[in-house]
C-alpha cells in the first residue's frame, strides 16, 4: 500500500474528472430509454432510481438524506412508488446497459476496448481500495455490488465508488458548514462551476421562491452579496468546505500514489474531453446563469 503524502489537489482534480465521468450517464439518451422500457417515464423517477437502486427499495426519506439537496417532497412524489414499476435488480441491470450503451457512443468501441481503459479501471478499482463504509451509506451501498468483468463497466462501477465516497463525505462537510441542501446548491451555483439556477430548480425540485429564501439566508449570514455573487466569506466558506471534502476523500488517491493519481487523471480526463466534444452535456449546464 503507498503512503507517501499527495498534494491534496491532485486528488481533487483526479475526483472531479472522474465525477464528471460518472455524471455522464444521468444526461444519455440511452438512460430514459432503458428506464422507459421498465416503466418508469417521469424524468425525476428516473434519476432518483437509477441513484439510488443500490441502497434497494430505500423509502423517501433515505434518498432525500443521501442525495441531500433535492425537496423532500419531489423525492416522496416518486419514492417508494418507483420501486413497484421496476425492482432495484431490474434498475441497475438496465443501468449498466445505459453506460454500455452511452459509452460505445460517445467515446467508440476503439477506446472502449483499449488498454488504456483496461488501465483506468485497474488504477480506479486500485484507489477504491482504500475507501470505508462507515458513514459512506451510497458508497457502501455500491461497494456492496459485484465489479462488472468488462473494463469500460468496471471503470464506471469504479469511478461511481470514488464518486459517491467523496460525495458522502462533502455532505459531512456542508453540515458542518451548517448549509442546507438549497443552500449548498445557491453558494455553488455562485461559484460558476455548478449548474445554472434553470437546471438546479428543473431537478431538484425546488420552487423560485425557494430559491430566493435561500438567497436571503444566505444574504443574512454574510455569505451572499446583493446581486447573488458570493461575498470573500462566502468564497472562503466554498473552498474551506471543499478542504474539508478533500481530507475526508484523501485515503483513495493517498492509497494509489502520485504516480497512479496523475495517470488516473490523465486517462480519465482524455475520455471526458472526448464525451465533451461528442455532446454529452447540455451546453447551459453550468454558470451561474
Amino acid at each position: 500500500m503507498t503512503t507517501a503524502a499527495l498534494d491534496p489537489r491532485a486528488g481533487r482534480r483526479c475526483a472531479s474528472a472522474l465525477n464528471t465521468l460518472h455524471a455522464l450517464h444521468y444526461f444519455a439518451p440511452e438512460l430514459g430509454r432503458e428506464a422507459q422500457a421498465l416503466g418508469i417515464t417521469h424524468p425525476k423517477a428516473v434519476n432518483f432510481a437509477m441513484r439510488a437502486a443500490a441502497l434497494g427499495a430505500a423509502g423517501p426519506g433515505t434518498v432525500a438524506a443521501t442525495f441531500y439537496n433535492y425537496k423532500y417532497e419531489a423525492v416522496a412524489r416518486h419514492v417508494p412508488a418507483v420501486w413497484r414499476t421496476a425492482a432495484p435488480e431490474q434498475v441497475l441491470a438496465a443501468r449498466a446497459r445505459a453506460v454500455d450503451a452511452m459509452l460505445r457512443r460517445l467515446l467508440g468501441d476503439e477506446a472502449v476496448g483499449s488498454a488504456d481503459m483496461e488501465e483506468a479501471a485497474r488504477l480506479a478499482l486500485r484507489a477504491a481500495e482504500a475507501c470505508t463504509r462507515p458513514a459512506r451509506p451510497l458508497y457502501a451501498a455500491h461497494a456492496d455490488l459485484a465489479v462488472p468483468e468488462e473494463p469500460h463497466l468496471a471503470y464506471f462501477h469504479a469511478a461511481t465508488l470514488l464518486r459517491e465516497y467523496r460525495g458522502d463525505g462533502h455532505l459531512i462537510a456542508l453540515v458542518s458548514a451548517e448549509l442546507d441542501g438549497l443552500e449548498a446548491l445557491v453558494t455553488h451555483t455562485a461559484t460558476g462551476r455548478g449548474f445554472t439556477p434553470r437546471w438546479q430548480l428543473a431537478t431538484r425540485g425546488w420552487s423560485q421562491e425557494d430559491w430566493e429564501a435561500a438567497h436571503a439566508r444566505l444574504r443574512e449570514r454574510g455569505l451572499l452579496d446583493g446581486s447573488g455573487g458570493l461575498t470573500d466569506r462566502g468564497a472562503a466558506l466554498r473552498e474551506e468546505i471543499e478542504q474539508h471534502t478533500d481530507r475526508l476523500d484523501r485515503a483513495p488517491y493517498e492509497h494509489l500514489g502520485p504516480e497512479g493519481v496523475a495517470r488516473l487523471t490523465e486517462l480519465t480526463s482524455g475520455f471526458v474531453r472526448t464525451a465533451l466534444a461528442a455532446g454529452a452535456f447540455p451546453a447551459d449546464l453550468i454558470g451561474k446563469g
